[in-house]
């Protein structure tokens, strides 16, 4: 009889972890945060000063640092990461790569290995990671696949639409594929939702 009760409860008690969001740890008062990625991390677009990482950083109060490289690849970023991640030694990671490899039709398959290689180094250093979802070559603007299914994954906050919305909207663009200051805002403050 526990036997079976066991056989209900347990498919039961999965469901229900599985549904529970992903959240970060509140993060100490001198935390650093690395916003890892290319040139949407960089500021490509934006006034000086006016890049999500430094308006992250005003806003959150955070040390945020900005190690983005404008054209970059997820191929490139995964052998850039590992010396960035011991320069630093951040607590979170804000991930936001992958739009360069879908420019250039890089095949998803080689794009979300490279991306989960990122994660798997970060958490094996105790880094929490934060995952932005870049929009995928499309008419519309959606967000990668890959990304929800790597958050899934690897059990990390996501924010999945607020990039893909911000390019949506030419007031929030300074050309047609990176933000201008007030994109950059806008992604910074759906990325504080997230920590906060």
């Amino acid at each position: 009889m526990r036997h079976k009760l066991l056989l209900l409860v347990l498919p039961c008690l999965l469901l229900v972890q599985s549904c529970q969001e992903a959240s970060i740890a509140p993060l100490s008062a001198n935390a650093t945060v690395v916003a890892f990625g290319d040139s949407l991390t960089a500021g490509v677009g934006a006034s000086r000063q006016q890049d999500y990482p430094t308006q992250l950083a005003v806003l959150s109060g955070l040390k945020v640092i900005n190690a983005g490289v404008s054209g970059e690849t997820t191929a490139e970023g995964a052998k850039r990461l590992p010396r960035v991640l011991s320069e630093h030694r951040p607590e979170l990671l804000i991930l936001l790569e992958g739009g360069n490899d879908f420019l250039r039709n890089q095949p998803k398959a080689g794009t979300k290995a490279n991306l989960a290689a990122m994660i798997e180094l970060a958490q094996s250093r105790g880094v929490t990671v934060l995952l932005i979802a870049v929009p995928q070559k499309s008419l519309f603007l959606s967000p990668s696949p890959i990304y929800a299914e790597l958050a899934d994954e690897y059990q990390l906050v996501l924010v999945e639409d607020a990039l893909s919305e911000l390019l949506k909207s030419a007031s929030m663009k300074s050309d047609a594929i990176h933000l201008n200051d007030s994109g950059y805002l806008r992604l910074a403050n759906a990325i504080l939702e997230k920590i906060k």
